[in-house]
């Protein structure tokens, strides 16, 4: 049983770059340690949070973020979809509430949604709640007036990563500015909505961009509820196409990190799960990720099927979490960890 809030460690909004450095740089074993002990105070260690995601508006994006094929700048063969119709939507939202998630995903190529769509996407998720299902969003930058109209159809969680570190940004996306993300973020706490927010690793960032990408979440006044950790999923036809592998262990590096500094939320695996091993998937579940996208299709790129998940799943003695609610303490501490000795301040 998870301890009561009280027993917790309060939690930082304060790390220092050279803080976030120090865990990247403590020996592996050291890292893990740290990292699941911690995990098992805020979260029962064999639960998995299962989502689903579903493109619901596919390619043509205006966008230039370098490692997405869904972009019009790149030529990788995607086929561009207009919206879905709400009915087959929810049709998909019922398959996957039958497969086991518990929250339902839903992602639009857009730089931001036109008014013309939102009825639509309210629609949606009005309809993904009546399944008692959670539902999350990912439709690109959104005004103060959009996140209200989402958060008053019912919309849980919102999406919109950062990433990587500000230094970093600009070498993979120039079309909008770091700051334009963090207003959307903004609005979406303003709106009263939880926020899904992470990054990518291995677009050819270095260590220290990793550290500032977690460095920019922690720091938050509130961590994100969810915290997506992509692995770039190399697609020709972008500019990435041909970047080198990262190493599983600076992958694996970034979950422990991720749940070290954010310690009550989800940590999901996200994209790139396609390219893990079996043993390299029960690694980052021992680093504290605690939360996965399952089912065939990542919006345009391959994930593991649903049924390999649940094998591994039963392997590892791991199950499915069930819906709950858990509160983030309100106050933000400057005391909680030393991040090279891994002691209580």
């Amino acid at each position: 049983m998870n301890p009561a809030p009280a027993q917790r460690p309060l939690i930082r909004h304060d790390w220092t770059r050279a803080e976030v450095q120090a865990l990247f740089d403590l020996p592996f074993n050291d890292l893990l340690f740290q990292a699941q002990t911690l995990h098992r105070q805020y979260f029962d260690p064999n639960e998995v949070q299962v989502s689903t995601l579903l493109s619901i508006k596919t390619g043509a994006c205006p966008e230039d973020c370098k490692y997405c094929p869904q972009s019009t700048r790149y030529d990788t063969g995607l086929e561009a979809e207009k919206l879905m119709e709400v009915e087959k939507v929810l049709e998909q939202a019922r398959a996957a509430r039958d497969t086991g998630a518990t929250r339902f995903c839903m992602g639009a190529a857009w730089r931001s949604p036109k008014k013309r769509d939102m009825p639509y996407v309210t629609a949606m998720v009005r309809g993904v709640k009546e399944l008692g299902l959670e539902s999350c969003m990912t439709l690109g930058m959104l005004t103060d007036e959009q996140a209200r109209e989402l958060a008053e159809a019912g919309l849980d969680y919102y999406n919109h990563n950062l990433d990587t570190s500000p230094e970093y940004y600009g070498e993979i996306i120039t079309t909008r500015t770091y700051q334009d993300r963090l207003e959307t973020l903004d609005h979406v706490r303003s709106a009263g909505m939880k926020v899904c927010s992470g990054g990518i690793v291995g677009m050819g960032e270095n260590a220290g961009d990793r550290a500032g990408l977690l460095q920019q979440l922690a720091n938050m006044p509130r961590h994100p509820e969810s915290v997506p950790i992509n692995m770039l999923v190399r697609v020709e036809g972008t500019p990435l196409a041909d970047e080198a592998d990262l190493d599983p262990f600076d992958f694996i590096r970034t979950i422990a990190v991720a749940r070290i500094m954010m310690p009550a939320s989800h940590v999901r695996l996200s994209a790139g799960r396609e390219e893990m091993n079996e043993q390299m998937h029960a690694l980052a579940y021992f680093a504290g990720a605690n939360s996965i996208f399952y089912g065939e299709k990542l919006l345009t790129t391959p994930n593991p099927q649903a049924n390999k998940d649940m094998e591994l799943f039963g392997r590892l003695g791991i199950n499915p979490e069930q819906r709950r609610v858990e509160a983030e303490p309100a106050a933000p501490d400057p005391r909680f960890y030393d991040a090279a000795a891994g002691a209580s301040a």
